[in-house]
């Protein structure tokens, strides 16, 4: 702990507590203290950790889905690395833990620290404002299956697939793959039009979801 007393620091203050709370009192009436008195204390601050939906079963932009319990987490738990937009030339900027697939791909994300990765610590804190919502995953397929009927709601499902990594990105994929603050996500309404293209389909979602 550092103290200052009118702008200058207190070594005796800082080592020897009771000889501080002496000063204080003498100088403190009706809890107002009279003298300038600044305090700075070394604080553990446990680091940011964000839920993130990493995945879901609903239909991406590119038309597809991914089954949710297909996925296979063994290797990338062992190296649960977050990347930067899929970017494997630079370091990750972050891991992820508490990784789990069951209605969806979901888990938390922590953040490098200022101290050694800037750049990995300024996405977190895009993230924390709110300027960053949205993820991507990287996967091997295993398994996958192709829709050919004319009402399907997607071409392909990928049904079996090994977690690569997990990216913060900017446009993902899969619109639901989301940072959720506080809740998850819930269906709340399901419109069906058979006669829609996809691209009016998707644009009646997102009228909805405004």
């Amino acid at each position: 702990m550092v103290i200052k007393i009118d702008g200058i620091e207190n070594k005796e203050f800082g080592k020897d507590k009771n000889l501080f709370l002496k000063f204080l009192k003498e100088n403190t009436s009706s809890g107002k203290v009279a003298a300038q008195v600044e305090v700075f204390k070394a604080v553990d601050v446990q680091k940011d950790s964000f839920h993130w939906v990493m995945s879901t079963f609903d239909t991406d932009r590119d038309f597809e889905k991914v089954d949710p319990c297909g996925w296979d987490l063994k290797n990338y738990l062992a190296n649960p690395v977050v990347l930067w937009s899929h970017d494997y030339s630079i370091p990750a900027i972050g891991y992820a833990k508490n990784v789990k697939a069951s209605s969806a791909l979901e888990g938390d994300i922590v953040f490098n620290d200022k101290e050694y990765d800037e750049f990995g610590w300024s996405i977190g804190q895009r993230v924390k404002a709110g300027a960053l919502r949205c993820g991507s995953v990287g996967f091997r397929v295993d398994e996958l299956e192709f829709l050919e009927a004319k009402d399907r709601d997607c071409d392909l499902i990928y049904r079996k697939q090994e977690l690569l990594e997990f990216s913060i990105c900017c446009v993902p994929a899969n619109p639901f793959a989301i940072h959720v603050p506080s809740k998850k996500l819930e269906i709340t309404e399901v419109i069906q039009e058979d006669e829609l293209s996809y691209w009016d389909k998707v644009c009646m979602g997102l009228k909805a979801r405004a």
